[in-house]
């Protein structure tokens, strides 16, 4: 009886309690209330290096395991690839690069096409053949430094036949027949790469151009070389000054049409312009180690104009942070039975 009466009572109770009707809304009833959220937790972005516009990311196929079936066509292996040259002095190369350029827009440029279009070519190649050729002894001492004596050995004997045969480096005897002794660049800066020594920062420096801290020094010791072992005239103004405005225009004229692809045809031309550099370098220390980079020097070596294919290719998204960085996965053909 004592189970039954408070049976009783908590049915009474319950029946005094008020029932609150649903809310109807177009005589539909509100779903209840949601007392759970499932949150998915949104992934952490791609970091980006301060040494590059934008992080360099590769997008391929994920490896199968052995003996499994073909999986998700979606399926991304990401992988970074690491930047060959630091830029922590972004700001200030940019800087200098877009006054360097405003002035090669504005003088350089027009007075090195101007040279091109009215100096014979048989003249123009005279002269670069006779800058380069006063090069070969510094190329000879850095195979030395490689040791690399058989190309060394190649290097003597073009400068014996191209100064003389070659009346003094104007005419490029030696890489015809019988001789078919190749034109080689080299210098103190890849003497260093060669032996591990890493790029350093990456400069823009006026009237240098793009250049590196590990190639700044290079370059300066090169530059040292025949004036400190030779003297005269390599240290005199008579030489020097003509010698280095016919360089830079020789070099100016036969970069021309590289130097519109980079500077006129790439949405940051300031960027293409360091990793053209850097790709370029970076090819010549690997050609010492026999690595095969035709496709990016061509057969010229960096003394001439890469071939078209070897060009970067760059695409900058117009974003409101220049360090955003773009994934574009590469979906997989399906497996064939």
């Amino acid at each position: 009886m004592a189970a039954t009466s408070m049976q009783a009572n908590g049915e009474s109770l319950a029946a005094q309690q008020p029932v609150e009707p649903p809310v109807r809304v177009d005589d539909q009833a509100v779903p209840p209330p949601i007392t759970s959220l499932s949150i998915t937790p949104t992934p952490a972005p791609v970091p980006v290096s301060p040494q590059t516009d934008r992080q360099i990311i590769e997008a391929t196929p994920a490896p199968r395991k052995a003996g499994s079936t073909a999986g998700s066509p979606h399926d991304i292996v990401v992988v970074g690839r690491k930047a060959l040259a630091g830029d922590p002095l972004r700001s200030v190369n940019a800087t200098a690069f877009d006054a360097t350029e405003a002035v090669d827009k504005a003088f350089v440029g027009p007075v090195a096409r101007q040279y091109k279009k009215t100096v014979p070519s048989p003249i123009r190649r005279g002269i670069h053949n006779f800058l380069y050729n006063l090069r070969e002894p510094i190329v000879f001492v850095n195979f030395l430094l490689q040791l690399k004596p058989g190309k060394a050995v190649e290097t003597v004997g073009r400068f014996a036949i191209n100064s003389t045969v070659g009346a003094v480096g104007v005419l490029d005897i030696a890489k015809r027949r019988p001789f078919r002794l190749p034109r080689r660049s080299n210098g103190f800066a890849n003497t260093l790469g060669y032996y591990g020594v890493k790029n350093g920062p990456f400069l823009f420096l006026p009237l240098v151009g793009p250049t590196t801290l590990r190639d700044l020094i290079g370059g300066g010791v090169d530059r040292l070389m025949l004036p400190v072992a030779v003297g005269k005239p390599f240290t005199s103004p008579t030489y020097t000054i003509p010698a280095g405005v016919l360089g830079a225009l020789d070099h100016r004229s036969e970069f021309d049409d590289t130097l519109k692809d980079l500077h006129d045809n790439a949405a940051d031309p300031y960027a293409a312009s360091r990793e053209f550099y850097l790709r370029r370098r970076q090819a010549e220390i690997d050609h010492l180690h026999g690595r095969n980079v035709d496709a990016i020097l061509g057969p010229g070596g960096v003394t001439e104009p890469p071939p078209r294919a070897a060009m970067p290719i760059i695409e900058q998204m117009p974003t409101a942070e220049p360090s955003a960085s773009v994934v574009q996965p590469v979906v997989p053909e399906p497996a064939r039975p």
